[in-house]
């Protein structure tokens, strides 16, 4: 059996992903404490601008502003509220 044939075009996804600048995503806010983060994998976001009824499991878009590919971590802008917390 030919395994590379048939495992042309696989890949796997990383448990950290990277993100660019601009780039916009929906993210779960997973605390809300004293920063609010949201988690993407072992990748950690902090959300800036965020208003105080932001709360862990709230599902938020959010623009990236900076990231550090070598930490997986980053800083995004809240860009508005897609959905009302999860739990």
């Amino acid at each position: 059996m030919n395994t590379e044939k048939l495992t042309a075009g696989w890949s796997f996804r990383t448990s950290a992903p990277g993100f660019d600048v601009d780039d916009e995503l929906t993210v779960y806010v997973t605390a809300s404490d004293g920063d609010v983060l949201a988690r993407v994998g072992d990748t950690a976001l902090t959300v800036h601008g965020a208003p105080a009824g932001v709360t862990e499991g709230t599902k938020i878009a959010v623009r990236v502003s900076d990231f550090d590919a070598s930490t997986h971590t980053g800083d995004v802008e809240y860009l508005r509220t897609v959905g009302e917390s999860t739990y």
